[in-house]
């Protein structure tokens, strides 16, 4: 028998499609050689506190986290360059100290981060950039699809906006414009990975009980390099796009490899997809599907090497964006995965759906309400999300707002259903 039940299995096999935050935030995405003020240097940043405490279960805190990001960039004509670096402290782990394992807190108490640090030129009519940078290629609200190059920080789940929780690749990248149609490659010599913790902490993607050994990352070798390429055209008022890229799976594959025990390791994958979008004036619709080929999921069945079987699967969405309310909106998305050899072991269904609904409006001008609401639709497992937004000041933004999972277990959401929290956020940005 399996040592795993198919209970992490359907976590495994859903966390690896959604991402299931706020709004995603618009990334530096396109190369753009030009800067203001003369080729000056300009420096920002930001400075952060995050407060949250979860109810359910065993009451405790479980964030107390100070973040500070600073950023410079200049450069002149035909050139440009950014740095920038981010720093956390999490003071929780000195609030509650018996709650977390040694582990976590080693991993998640002090951090220090080199974020966007690239060069940008031009070699005749191709833009390049060189260095460690965001490489965006989705276009939904609240998920990641299409987005396959991005590597995520999912310690916290997929609650943190999407700028904070990407992780930057070290990559080059070229880009070349003919008419309407802009092409893109990039090649990834020392990929980033998802940040998924210890056993132990708050959202570990396996259940508590199993064992788990240390993560195995691929050596830096010509062969472990990500390489891929996209092709975008506005055609007739669509702005579509297709892609393909080759790489090793950001997301983690468990490996069974013993009773109860388990090492995380990064598989060979292949995927190819696509992406539309189109602006029809009282509404904005949108839409993603990647194929994604060599990806392995646990399974219960006894003879399956190392507890896995690949399944090829196909995700897809759809959704629309209406302008409502008082300078607000309504987001409606559905989205789901199929299996093209579906595997009843790796207990989930061929196709698992689900949908979500973003809801904003602004109270006064320093005031703005948001609730989003996922669903998983074949175990009906949710995630609820409302928050208050208070810009306190020009730089100053204040957050309010609670997080409630609920479903069985065997789902997405359900699993977390003893993660209930409250939380607060301060942003200032200068």
């Amino acid at each position: 028998m399996n040592p795993i039940s198919s209970k992490p299995t359907v976590i495994a096999l859903t966390l690896a499609m959604l991402a299931l935050g706020g709004p995603a935030a618009a990334a530096d995405d396109d190369l753009d050689l030009e800067l203001d003020e003369g080729g000056k240097t300009k420096t920002g940043g930001i400075l952060q506190f995050d407060l949250a405490r979860t109810y359910a279960d065993r009451e405790h805190w479980s964030m107390a986290r100070s973040r500070a990001e600073l950023s410079a960039q200049g450069g002149g004509s035909g050139f440009k360059w950014k740095i920038s670096g981010r720093a956390d402290a999490d003071a929780v782990f000195a609030i509650d100290s018996g709650f977390y394992p040694d582990a976590v807190r080693r991993d998640q108490q002090y951090q220090f981060d080199l974020r966007e640090t690239y060069v940008d030129f031009s070699a005749g009519e191709v833009d390049i950039r060189l260095g460690r940078q965001h490489i965006v290629w989705g276009e939904m609200v609240g998920l990641f699809f299409a987005d396959v190059v991005s590597a995520r920080d999912l310690r916290s789940f997929y609650l943190p906006d999407f700028e904070q929780l990407r992780i930057p690749q070290w990559a080059a990248r070229a880009e070349y414009y003919f008419g309407e149609t802009h092409a893109e490659l990039v090649w990834i010599p020392s990929p980033s990975y998802d940040r998924i913790g210890k056993p132990g902490a708050e959202f570990y993607p396996l259940p508590r009980g199993v064992s788990v050994r240390g993560e195995v990352k691929p050596d830096a070798s010509l062969g472990n390099t990500n390489w891929g390429g996209r092709l975008s055209r506005l055609i007739g008022g669509w702005d579509v796009s297709g892609f393909y890229y080759r790489s090793l799976d950001v997301a983690q594959t468990f490996y069974a490899v013993g009773v109860n025990e388990f090492q995380p390791r990064h598989d060979r994958i292949t995927q190819i997809g696509g992406t539309m979008a189109k602006d029809f004036g009282e509404f904005v619709l949108k839409g993603e599907a990647v194929h994604t080929r060599g990806r392995q999921f646990l399974s219960d069945d006894p003879t399956a090497p190392n507890g896995l079987v690949r399944q090829d699967t196909i995700d897809y969405v759809i959704g629309v964006d209406v302008p409502a309310f008082n300078d607000g909106r309504i987001n409606v998305q559905y989205f789901a995965r199929r299996a093209a050899n579906h595997d009843p072991s790796i207990g989930a269904e061929r196709t698992e759906g689900g949908a979500s609904i973003l809801l904003n409006t602004r109270i006064t001008q320093a005031w703005e309400t948001e609730a989003l609401l996922v669903s998983m639709l074949n175990r009906t497992d949710f995630m609820f999300r409302p928050k208050v937004k208070w810009s306190a000041a020009k730089n100053l933004r204040v957050t309010f707002g609670v997080d409630v999972f609920g479903g069985k277990p065997t789902g997405v959401f359900g699993r977390y259903d003893d993660r209930d929290r409250v939380y607060t956020e301060a942003r200032w940005s200068f």
